[in-house]
């Protein structure tokens, strides 16, 4: 499994997205010595899970869900995470 799929995975099942859009930017990162390897990767999730929740708690949500990429297979993410309402209003 590549790694937007892992991450499509992770975001899946623990989120349950109604939106979720992944967009893997390493190539902009070449070369970049201090990521071991590992990506860079926009993501922006639309989840009922974030009604009511800071922007931190919602950060902390999708960090919490990809502890284990976080250490191998992720180096850089840039999160964007909306409740439905605030999608639709966009």
């Amino acid at each position: 499994m590549n790694r937007v799929e892992a991450i499509r995975s992770v975001l899946n099942n623990t989120l349950e997205p109604e939106q979720l859009e992944i967009i893997d930017d390493s190539h902009k990162h070449a070369g970049h010595a201090s990521a071991g390897g590992a990506g860079h990767f926009t993501v922006r999730v639309v989840s009922p899970v974030f009604a009511g929740k800071s922007l931190i708690e919602r950060h902390r949500l999708v960090y919490a869900a990809l502890d284990d990429l976080m250490h191998s297979e992720i180096h850089a993410l840039s999160i964007k995470a909306e409740t439905p309402e605030e999608s639709k209003n966009q």
